[in-house]
């Protein structure tokens, strides 16, 4: 029985991809490294290190020439971060946190960003949700199923009580690691492997998500 819903941040409730992707274009330009559109895609998910790896392309680094890279995007990543509102929730966000409520489910976000609470406050939906798991958390990031794992052990619930929504291939691939069914929101390509596939959360309802699980899984 679905108890919880288990929220990604960015993609899912709120998209700051485009931030992330200047920022790790601000921090790429002013370092001679080539990076594209493509090459963001590539760092949906996954946490700042394995990001940087990826632009790196292989190029040998020290942990504090890592560190001070890793610090620089973060602060040109921020600088983008504060000037958020409300507003910037994607459409049908608010609307299911707030019928979620409503039935009596667990919201708990889930993001492998170490700036998730600064998002959150921003978007003032602090009061919408029950929890909040991210990238501080002493364990592996995503794809590793930990992050969702540890937000069950806190909600002291079994896995098979949450449901994740995701909008990244890795967070799909921790959540069917930690054991737990996975909506994908975007396009097949991306989301595919998830139990149900979504554009977005617009025009949809926790109700309707879980009739359509329901029907496929007979779960309740």
């Amino acid at each position: 029985m679905i108890k919880a819903f288990l929220f990604d941040l960015d993609g899912v409730l709120t998209d700051t991809s485009e931030f992330h992707f200047l920022a790790w274009k601000r921090l790429a330009d002013g370092s001679g490294l080539p990076f594209t559109r493509q090459d963001n895609e590539a760092l949906r998910g996954i946490s700042r290190r394995e990001s940087l790896d990826l632009l790196l392309k292989g190029q040998p680094l020290t942990n504090d020439n890592a560190r001070q890279m890793m610090d620089r995007k973060n602060d040109y990543y921020l600088e983008l971060v504060r000037g958020m509102t409300p507003t910037d929730l994607l459409p049908g966000a608010r609307e299911i946190l707030e019928e979620l409520g409503r039935l009596g489910f667990m919201r708990v976000i889930v993001s492998a960003s170490k700036n998730a609470q600064l998002v959150v406050d921003r978007l003032q939906i602090s009061d919408l949700i029950d929890g909040l798991i991210d990238g501080t958390a002493p364990v592996r990031s995503k794809p590793a199923p930990d992050l969702f794992s540890l937000a069950a052990n806190r909600l002291g619930l079994n896995p098979t009580d949450c449901l994740v929504v995701e909008d990244a291939a890795a967070g799909v691939e921790a959540a069917h690691s930690a054991g737990m069914l996975a909506v994908g929101l975007g396009p097949i390509e991306r989301v595919g492997l998830a139990d149900l596939v979504l554009p977005d959360l617009s025009h949809t309802s926790a109700e309707e998500i879980l009739k359509k699980l329901t029907k496929k899984f007979s779960i309740s």
